[in-house]
C-alpha cells in the first residue's frame, strides 16, 4: 500500500506520514509478510459470524499455512464451531501480540481427505483427537481472502518496549497499517 486510505478504515494511512522513515513495520504487506507472521503464530483466533449475528470466535492451531497464505486446521466435526462453520463459511482468523496484531479474512471449506489428515498429523494433535482415524475428527482449509497488520518492526519485545516508551512520554504509541489482497 502507499499509506492511501483503504476501505473501512480511512485512518489507516495516516501514521506513516508522520513517522521517521522506518518506523512503521507496516507501510507495505506482502503475501510473503501475512505468511509469515502466521507460520510464527502457534495458535490464533478464528471467527465467524451464526445466523443471529453472534460472532463465534475460538483458539485454533494451524496445521499447516500454504505458500499462498491459506491455512489448514483440525476441529471437532460435533461441535458448535462446526455447526457454525457450515451455515457460514465467511471467516477471521486473528493474532495479537505486543507490537504485532494481523487480521485474514477468508472462508472455510471442509475438506474430507483422511490422506490430508494423515499428512499433517502429529504428536501435539493427539491431546484433542485419539489418532488421525477418529470420526470426529474433521479438516478445514481457510482460503484467504485480504489481511490486515498493524506492528512495529523488532518483534515482540521491541514493539512492547517501545509501546511503554511512547506511553511514559505522553506521544501517541508508533506504527501503522496496512492492508493486502491475498
Amino acid at each position: 500500500m502507499d499509506g492511501a486510505a483503504t476501505a473501512g478504515n480511512p485512518d489507516s494511512g495516516k501514521f506513516d506520514k508522520t513517522k521517521p522513515e522506518g518506523e512503521s513495520a507496516t507501510d507495505e504487506l506482502s503475501q510473503a509478510d501475512v505468511v509469515k507472521i502466521l507460520r510464527s503464530a502457534d495458535s490464533v483466533m478464528l471467527a465467524t459470524a451464526l445466523n443471529d449475528g453472534t460472532i463465534l470466535t475460538h483458539p485454533m492451531a494451524p496445521q499447516e499455512i500454504t505458500d499462498d497464505a491459506d491455512v489448514w486446521f483440525y476441529l471437532d466435526l460435533g461441535g458448535d464451531q462446526t455447526d457454525a462453520l457450515r451455515t457460514n463459511p465467511a471467516v477471521n482468523i486473528s493474532i495479537a501480540e505486543a507490537g504485532n496484531w494481523l487480521s485474514v479474512a477468508g472462508h472455510i471449506d471442509f475438506v474430507d481427505d483422511r490422506n490430508k489428515i494423515k499428512e499433517l498429523w502429529s504428536k501435539s494433535v493427539s491431546a484433542w483427537f485419539a489418532d488421525s482415524n477418529d470420526p470426529s475428527l474433521g479438516l478445514v482449509k481457510v482460503t484467504t481472502e485480504s489481511a490486515q497488520h498493524w506492528g512495529l518492526p523488532g518483534g515482540k519485545l521491541s514493539g512492547l518496549v517501545r509501546i511503554v516508551k511512547g506511553k511514559v512520554a505522553g506521544d501517541r504509541s508508533p506504527g501503522g497499517t496496512a492492508t493486502t489482497e491475498l
